[in-house]
């Protein structure tokens, strides 16, 4: 059986592929994946297809060579620290973005029920505006 610290792992290299079914593959039927206030898709989403239509399809949609790049993970048992940089241009205005960012994951029985980031918004609407 995985760590949980060894499925987080897995989620950012699927993403670092943009294997979305990677990425979710650890993800619980029930997950809350909450999105910062002011940031583009802003909101807390209940399930995986929640999480790839309101999240994933929307940051591909609006940014060109959007990712996040992973500087550390912190092991905290069943909750997990990703601790890095977003980056990407945002389409409609061309501005590029670099933002520092922590997800925090919650994980059950070698599930990823929750999920939290926390970013600097001004950063993000500053590219947008």
């Amino acid at each position: 059986m995985k760590s949980n610290l060894d499925i987080i792992k897995a989620h950012y290299a699927g993403s670092d592929r943009g294997d979305i079914a990677a990425m979710m593959a650890d993800v619980s039927p029930q997950v809350r994946w909450t999105e910062m206030a002011g940031f583009p898709c802003a909101g807390t989403w209940v399930g995986p297809q929640q999480v790839i239509d309101n999240v994933f399809a929307v940051l591909g949609a609006a940014w060109e060579g959007y990712q996040f790049k992973l500087e550390r993970l912190v092991d905290g048992g069943d909750n997990i620290v990703g601790i890095g940089d977003y980056r990407g241009t945002f389409r409609a205005t061309g501005k590029p973005m670099q933002a520092r960012v922590v997800h925090v994951w919650q994980l059950e029985a070698g599930k990823i029920v929750r999920f939290e980031q926390f970013t600097d918004t001004l950063l993000v609407a500053q590219a947008m505006a």
